[in-house]
């Protein structure tokens, strides 16, 4: 199990951890290479405001990617598998990769906006495919444990982008394409090593009906003495489903039987987007100059916030037994103070000498309560809130909300920081509350439950307290 979920996650999340943290690096020599590549095209000097707009397209087409994977990728399930989806979203990495890494040799930017926007297509699959996975063959007792895995290899994505994009490595003005080219390797991994493991059991009975491959799955995954009872589980969600065909994602919207399951879906994902996390890495390089770090050591530091992430995603894992209701409530309960002092230490940032010190704990640990709970649940909980005829399309509209909120963020980011200044975190405040309080008075404990019983829980929600 915990090697299928490595085979899974370094060719998934890994990769749209990766691909978001290696663009920053770069920043200036893309920047140089865009000017460069005008003159030499145009015999003219590259338009500033053009020149912006051209980085913007890069960094921004990405998520628009995302967007277009997340809304393919549960198609791709449906029709290739979950196993098959994965291994065929690496060919789009590989050739992303190429386009990436040729564009500077050839002059052409055109076909780095393009690579950008295949692996953000690649992302957004892996985004949807990957959980949808994971949360299919873990055990019920170990799926909370097992879906964390979405969580470690974002964030150990991110953290491997962090380093190898220092200028030492692959950072500097020579090796940039190369860093850019790199998000081949984790595709190349993914393809050598997760073709040794099954299919997803339950896709291969319910969606399928193929008893045998999925018994041998099962057995694959829970050992010869364990996987009767995971058997038993998966033949009666299927009996429950009386041959339901896999749903369309505006069906859902449609069916009042999974009505508050999407609510709290939509509600939790746009959350976790809008929690405030991009406005702390955004103050993280002012808050690090306050606290008197010279600015040629701040990317040390910096590492410091991914390293942060993933020892959290880390320990969640074990966390996990306490169960997902109480981790995510306290993750945005905490982020909710932490949003709190934060705004008043940067508000007398001048006053007191230690006053920057506090605002630099504020800002790792509004990122440890990220990943105590809104960074690694929300997708695990996606998984069990729907049965197998729901799950596929339940992830595609969550992903869609999810890179639309990204894109969202990314694009009113900036006016939210210069009209309210610091207090731009009272915003990110109040929202953290409200999510804390829809999951406490809505969402049940899902630990150690079928996803049969899940969805009786929410019964009562759909067709009120007689049905």
């Amino acid at each position: 199990l915990l090697l299928a979920v490595c085979a899974v996650g370094i060719g998934g999340t890994f990769q749209y951890g990766y691909n978001v943290s290696i663009i920053n690096a770069p920043t200036q020599h893309i920047h140089k290479f865009l000017n460069e590549t005008w003159s030499s095209r145009y015999q003219k000097e590259l338009n500033p405001d053009l020149l912006t707009f051209l980085w913007s397209v890069i960094a921004s087409i990405f998520s628009l990617g995302g967007l277009c994977g997340a809304l393919i990728g549960g198609s791709m399930a449906i029709r290739l598998g979950r196993k098959g989806a994965l291994l065929m979203n690496n060919v789009i990495a590989i050739l992303a990769s190429i386009l990436m890494g040729i564009s500077f040799p050839t002059g052409l930017f055109e076909l780095l906006i393009a690579g950008r926007f295949l692996i953000g297509i690649n992302s957004g699959v892996g985004l949807c495919v990957q959980p949808l996975y994971i949360g299919e063959f873990a055990p019920k007792h170990l799926r909370g444990g097992l879906a964390m895995g979405t969580s470690i290899f974002l964030t150990g994505g991110i953290l491997t982008g962090q380093i190898i994009g220092l200028r030492e490595l692959l950072g500097g003005e020579k090796h940039w394409p190369l860093l850019l080219s790199s998000s081949c390797i984790p595709a190349l991994a993914q393809l050598l090593f997760l073709p040794w493991f099954p299919e997803s059991p339950r896709y291969l009975l319910i969606d399928r009906g193929d008893e045998l491959s999925c018994a041998k799955a099962l057995k694959r995954f829970h050992g010869a003495s364990e996987y009767r009872r995971e058997m038993e589980d998966i033949q009666r969600e299927r009996f429950a489903l009386d041959g339901e065909k896999p749903k369309k994602p505006w069906q859902l919207f449609t069916d009042r039987g999974v009505r508050w399951q999407l609510i709290t879906v939509i509600v939790m994902t746009m959350g976790q987007q809008l929690s405030g996390i991009n406005a702390i890495y955004f103050y993280a390089t002012y808050v690090f100059e306050q606290a008197g770090i010279m600015a040629e050591k701040i990317p040390y530091v910096t590492l410091g916030t991914g390293v942060c992430e993933c020892l959290t995603a880390l320990s969640c894992v074990r966390n996990n037994y306490v169960g997902r209701r109480c981790l995510i409530i306290g993750g945005y309960l905490l982020m909710t103070l932490w949003c709190t002092v934060l705004t008043f230490s940067l508000t007398y940032q001048e006053l007191y000498s230690w006053v920057p010190y506090m605002s630099m704990a504020c800002v790792f640990a509004f990122i440890l309560s990220f990943g105590l709970g809104p960074g690694g649940i929300t997708n695990t909980l996606t998984a069990e809130l729907f049965v197998q005829s729901s799950r596929p399309a339940a992830y595609m509209i969550a992903g869609t909300v999810s890179w639309i909120s990204f894109f969202t963020v990314g694009m009113l980011f900036p006016f939210i920081v210069n009209g309210l200044k610091q207090y731009c975190f009272v915003v990110f405040l109040l929202e953290c509350f409200f999510v804390a309080a829809f999951i406490f008075l809505i969402i049940p404990e899902t630990k150690n439950k079928s996803f049969l019983e899940i969805k009786k829980e929410f019964h009562k929600l759909n067709f009120g307290r007689n049905a």
